[in-house]
């Protein structure tokens, strides 16, 4: 995906450490200072232009919400969409890469991750940058509590099925797969901007739930 320079992201970005924070090397982020409390946290791996996360967060409250994206002419647009819902008390930015989760969060900090529409890197070669991969499982397992869920949702078949062999090799509990999530839409679904795309062209929506075998 070609992204669109913005020249004017970084300042307007600095202009809102209030809600979006940046990953600095070495430093580790205190999240119950950030937002206050001791509330369960969920964190999306690639937020994109941040539909998803902002929905989420206004429709629970009681959880903290953060969006990571590693890209500023990405970031900014989520930004922008969160100052125009108000800045929810329970929702941050981070402005950092998602492969570095364990220098970003606390072992055992995180009660759930987000992968939606995650880059499927198609090319065999490719395949250790998915946020599917055995890798990044890795990751998630350390920044998850025990019992911490995965939840996932492609329109990519194919990154689809990989996803549910790295998992099950990987020792992880399959709770929930659907392979058509539209047809059997559930009230409290959220859409990203791209779920929203591909459903309205006829395209089915694969989605799951896991969680590490570990407690």
């Amino acid at each position: 995906m070609r992204l669109r320079n913005k020249p004017w992201a970084k300042d307007f970005m600095a202009e809102h450490p209030d809600v979006l924070i940046h990953e600095e090397e070495g430093t580790t982020i205190d999240w119950k200072a950030v937002f206050g409390n001791e509330n369960p946290v969920h964190v999306e791996v690639g937020t994109g232009k941040g539909q998803f996360i902002i929905g989420m967060a206004l429709a629970n409250p009681t959880i903290n919400y953060i969006g990571i994206e590693h890209f500023d002419n990405v970031i900014v647009s989520a930004l922008e969409k969160v100052i125009e819902a108000e800045k929810p008390a329970n929702l941050r930015l981070l402005r950092g890469n998602g492969a570095n989760l364990e220098g970003l969060f606390k072992p055992g900090e995180l009660d759930r991750v987000y992968l939606n529409f995650s880059d499927p890197w198609p090319k065999s070669r490719h395949a250790k940058r998915r946020l599917t991969h055995e890798s990044f499982l890795a990751r998630y397992e350390t920044v998850l509590k025990k019992g911490g869920e995965i939840h996932f949702k492609t329109d990519n078949r194919k990154l689809f099925e990989y996803s549910l062999v790295s998992m099950s090799a990987y020792g992880m509990i399959l709770q929930e797969v659907s392979l058509d999530l539209h047809a059997e839409m559930p009230e409290d679904n959220i859409m990203t901007e791209y779920e929203e795309k591909f459903s309205a062209k006829g395209q089915p929506i694969y989605r799951l739930e896991a969680k590490f075998n570990n407690e």
